[in-house]
């Protein structure tokens, strides 16, 4: 997370830098004049659960934490124009998010479960845009997801395994926050933005595997560091 935040910042920095150094020349005056466009993003994510323990737990079981761990995220874009200051953007595609907790057990090693996950997004989101400035803009965004594991292994029959997994339901759906910068250069439009992903669905299930049984719920959350390109 450090490494994203500090990424950010250097990116920002650059941007802001190239601005300025723009300033008084007006790139692609009539960008907002259209009422489509379309982009495409490219995104990294730290990904782990909001998670509840629950009421009752098996002797022995001392905690969970999270492990936060990295993905990616490959999205195509189309954006409408709905006002001055008002746009409604379809970012349908691929997340490949990880996730990890750690388990802590009396008389054992801590253990760690993964939970690996492919997902199809379906986002729709509104973009609230501030009026540009020379060659920038500063936007807030917030919409919801419904997103679909590839990777789920909900219909898999845990008395069939070796060895107790953490089964996760395939389908998901998320509240989205975040905000960003749109860039105007010469010949298509870059942004930057940062954004957090809650989900609003447990996506637990519950069976009587140790690794579900002290668990009240399961919630995704991810930090999705992202950069857009539209034309």
């Amino acid at each position: 997370m450090n490494r994203i935040t500090s990424l950010l910042g250097l990116i920002l920095m650059l941007a802001a830098s190239s601005a300025l150094s723009q300033s008084g020349r007006k790139n692609l005056p009539n960008f907002d004049a259209r009422p489509y466009h379309f982009g495409f993003i490219l995104s990294a994510n730290s990904s782990d659960f909001n998670y509840a323990i629950a009421d009752s737990v098996a002797d022995g079981f001392r905690g969970v934490t999270n492990l936060p761990q990295a993905g990616f995220n490959m999205h195509l874009m189309a954006s409408y124009t709905l006002s001055r200051h008002l746009r409604l953007r379809f970012v349908p595609g691929l997340s490949f998010q990880d996730r990890g907790l750690n388990y802590v057990i009396q008389g054992s090693n801590d253990v760690v479960k993964r939970t690996e996950a492919v997902n199809l997004d379906i986002p729709l989101l509104l973009k609230w845009r501030t009026d540009r400035v020379d060659n920038v803009a500063a936007y807030a965004l917030f919409g919801v997801k419904y997103a679909r594991d590839f990777q789920s292994q909900e219909d898999v029959n845990q008395q069939l395994q070796s060895d107790n997994i953490l089964r996760l339901k395939s389908g998901n759906i998320a509240a989205d926050f975040g905000a960003g910068i749109d860039i105007f250069l010469p010949y298509f439009k870059f942004s930057i933005q940062a954004k957090t992903e809650h989900g609003l669905r447990n996506v637990l299930i519950p069976d009587d595997s140790i690794y579900a049984t002290p668990l009240d719920f399961l919630r995704t959350r991810s930090f999705v560091l992202s950069f857009c390109f539209e034309g």
